[in-house]
């Protein structure tokens, strides 16, 4: 089979794949989702070597994953199959975890760590942040309520790739797990006087209307962040930051390392 022939079979693949497999967009998405057990079925690279050069500065631990993968394309073909070519010339497609699965995570009793509830949010890069937030604190989950997917590619981007390293998923405040939940609204106790349970819901409302009347109603305290008069709000990726590391620094667990 000739060079030629395997880049377009792999570009053909690649299509097929597409249309239920998650993007992985640039190298740091790709080296997350390895390291937490992602199933990957296809990697391609403008520049294989600048990639592996990559995995050996920053990811020895998946290098020889990496090398096994992938497969170089003309950047051309790369940019064809990607929204937007990624600098580090590197893309690929990943199993999306199974939903019942990562609903059974959420749902658990005694959870480790808190779940961060978005309460409709609107925007998709606030959405990865947060989701990249939570996997670094070791949360035990992402959900998201409203229409935003929270595996849009987009997200996945603004997540690198973690969300492979914490349950992410949409549900109905309804459908929320059980467990004491708490809503983060400037009418709040000051989140200073509060110890937060490891089983926790951390909701947070959307960027520009808050919390829902639906999720405000389901929770079981209101919780509000020091903030100096007349600065209006925090970044929602800010806000969470601020509550897990204030969850992190009371629950008297050891901070992940």
């Amino acid at each position: 089979m000739s060079g030629a022939e395997d880049v377009d079979g792999a570009v053909r693949r690649w299509r097929v794949l597409s249309e239920t497999a998650v993007l992985l967009d640039g190298f740091h998405a790709l080296k997350h989702a390895l390291r937490f057990g992602a199933t990957v079925p296809a990697v391609l690279t403008s520049g294989k070597d600048a990639a592996l050069a990559l995995a050996d500065e920053l990811a020895p631990d998946v290098r020889a994953r990496i090398a096994e993968l992938a497969l170089e394309v003309p950047a051309e073909a790369l940019r064809g199959l990607v929204p937007r070519a990624h600098p580090t010339g590197v893309a690929a497609l990943a199993v999306r975890p199974d939903r019942q699965a990562q609903l059974a995570v959420l749902a658990q009793e005694r959870r480790p760590a808190p779940s961060v509830v978005l309460d409709n949010p609107r925007n998709l890069g606030n959405a990865g942040a947060v989701i990249r937030l939570a996997a670094g604190f070791g949360a035990t989950g992402v959900v998201t309520t409203g229409s935003l997917d929270p595996w849009h590619p987009t997200v996945v981007r603004g997540a690198a790739g973690l969300h492979y390293a914490t349950a992410v998923e949409r549900l109905q405040v309804d459908e929320l797990p059980a467990g004491p939940l708490y809503a983060l609204d400037p009418e709040g106790k000051d989140i200073r006087s509060v110890t937060l349970p490891d089983d926790a819901l951390l909701a947070f409302g959307s960027e520009r209307s808050g919390l829902s009347a639906e999720l405000r109603e389901r929770a079981d305290e209101l919780i509000a962040l020091p903030m100096r008069p007349q600065v209006s709000s925090y970044n929602l990726a800010t806000s969470v930051g601020m509550t897990l590391f204030h969850w992190s620094t009371t629950s008297g667990r050891p901070a992940p390392m």
